[in-house]
């Protein structure tokens, strides 16, 4: 990371957790064999309804305190941006409910988030007509990738705020990409970095065998 960027971090990774979960990929667990194309359905295939909101990292989690806080968006751009806090909540604040639906088995209905649009970011950066995937890079080193035209979509947020608090450390705060219509694993917490490519680039679980796009109506857990 950058100079600016460097963040304290607190635990370290759980590499049995990761060993575990690749295992899961591996064995197909959760799998129903049923999908859901037509969303017919409000709760994805093998799902189950939670009340509470689970926490799950990978037992690290970075401290970012709101004046060391950088969001870039760089890569296949016209117009390279790295937005200090200030900036960040200057930009149009936009409110939406939304479920949202972990590869882990659990879904929780009806979450106001409070954040920038996707779409007010890639408007400031101006992407390249060649870019057509987007990698994202947390503060704890965790990366994910989806394609340009998942991220430029009018319900994905760059999150600060859960039902009206500002989000948790534990959440993901400062700072976390929501995209709903994907499994959770695919909006990171603590983002840092949002980079264009041409060509995809697949991410911390997505080489450890959990699928690349991660429809949950298409349950697309592992591939």
């Amino acid at each position: 990371m950058a100079e600016d960027e460097s963040v304290p971090l607190t635990g370290k990774l759980r590499e049995k957790l990761v060993e575990k979960k690749q295992d899961w990929a591996r064995d197909g667990r959760l799998i129903t064999g049923h999908t859901d194309a037509a969303h017919a359905m409000r709760l994805p295939p093998g799902q189950t309804l939670v009340k509470d909101w689970p926490v799950l990292d990978l037992g690290v989690q970075p401290d970012v305190a709101k004046d060391r806080f950088r969001l870039r968006v760089e890569g296949l751009v016209e117009n390279r941006v790295a937005l200090d806090w200030d900036w960040f909540m200057s930009l149009e604040q936009t409110e939406q409910v939304c479920d949202i639906h972990c590869v882990t088995q659990w879904s929780r209905y009806d979450n106001r988030f409070t954040g920038v649009r996707a779409r007010t970011l890639l408007a400031l950066a101006r992407p390249k007509p060649s870019a057509r995937f987007v990698s994202f890079t947390s503060y704890d080193g965790y990366t994910t990738n989806v394609p340009l035209a998942a991220f430029d979509d009018d319900d994905v947020l760059l999150a600060h705020a859960w039902e009206g608090e500002p989000l948790t450390r534990a959440h993901g705060g400062p700072v976390r990409v929501v995209l709903p219509k994907l499994y959770f694993w695919k909006s990171p917490k603590w983002v840092t970095r949002i980079e264009l490519l041409a060509e995809d680039r697949p991410g911390f679980w997505e080489v450890r065998g959990y699928h690349n796009n991660a429809d949950p109506w298409l349950e697309e857990r592992y591939g």
